[in-house]
């Protein structure tokens, strides 16, 4: 596996978990408000968006791996 092979995968699951954080900021943000309790909602929210983002960079990570097996 090629030094440019290596830093798109490390790409690929920090950009998942960036959008997994602020889905989950987001979403815990607005259910915090709605029950008037921001402050724990928010870090609940935080932590689902991580736990997702991070579930969604090891998947694309998994597709990227099929895609170029058998091409070097």
């Amino acid at each position: 596996m090629s030094e440019n092979n290596k830093n798109n995968k490390k790409d690929n699951n920090s950009s998942g978990l960036a959008i997994g954080m602020c889905i989950g900021i987001a979403i815990g943000t607005t259910v915090g408000a709605a029950t008037n309790n921001i402050g724990l909602w928010m870090p609940i929210g935080l932590s689902m968006g991580m736990t997702l983002g991070l579930a969604f960079g090891h998947n694309s990570e998994k597709n990227d791996d099929d895609e170029t097996d058998g091409q070097e």
